[in-house]
């Protein structure tokens, strides 16, 4: 994975791009440490927060579409075949990852293309089940994008931060642990926001199905 590193290492708006959309496919690429660290040479001067966050955005895309058009076109055995082979495992991938993505999406429907992009897991999957069930294309992209650009913007507000606030005690040798650590954070918060949002929906359901019943 040196080839990665070597990409990390000199981050500028196409490796961005390039990195963001094998982030989205099925290849371990960490997006907290693309966004957040160029974020943080945006805020040096280095480069432009906007054009990161919109390279960033355009690279998920391009790579969420990738997975739609495998599981649109492939169908679950390839794809369960592909999850449990040797690549697949090298990939980080396996079944039960495929079908946990597969049952957020179909528990929470399309919009589970939007809030699935924000939590760990499940982001880079959920545009597989998009595929398999058929979903339209241009809804599908309009909501990875809003889900991948919210996402994005959070990773790059978290390194604008750390650059402009905590520049002095987080030098760029220590940028890469303290991101992981923040992200960790973020990552909680995200998932207690989302079940929260779930169960008041889920509770607004049953009341209005209960009011209806009457």
């Amino acid at each position: 994975m040196s080839w990665l590193s070597s990409l990390l290492g000199n981050l500028n708006y196409g490796t961005v791009f390039f990195l963001m959309l094998l982030e989205s496919t099925v290849i371990p690429v960490p997006s907290e440490l693309v966004v957040s660290p160029a974020a943080y040479h945006a805020a040096a001067g280095g480069m432009n927060i906007f054009l990161v966050i919109l390279f960033s955005t355009l690279g998920a895309d391009c790579g969420a579409t990738i997975n739609y058009i495998a599981g649109y076109y492939l169908g679950r055995p390839i794809i369960y075949r592909f999850a449990n082979s040797k690549l697949g495992h090298l990939c980080m991938l396996n079944q039960a990852k495929v079908e946990k993505s597969e049952k957020f999406f179909y528990d929470h429907g399309m919009a589970a293309t939007i809030t699935g992009r924000l939590i760990p897991g499940i982001r880079h999957l959920i545009s597989i089940p998009a595929g398999l069930s058929k979903m339209t294309y241009w809804k599908f992209l309009l909501y990875t994008t809003i889900g991948a650009g919210a996402w994005n913007c959070i990773l790059a507000a978290l390194g604008w931060y750390l650059h402009s606030y905590l520049h002095s005690i987080v030098p760029e040798e220590q940028l890469a642990d303290k991101i992981m650590e923040y992200g960790e954070y973020i990552k909680v918060t995200i998932m207690l926001i989302v079940a929260v949002a779930f169960v008041y929906y889920l509770a607004k359901y049953f009341i209005k199905r209960r009011q209806s019943m009457k």
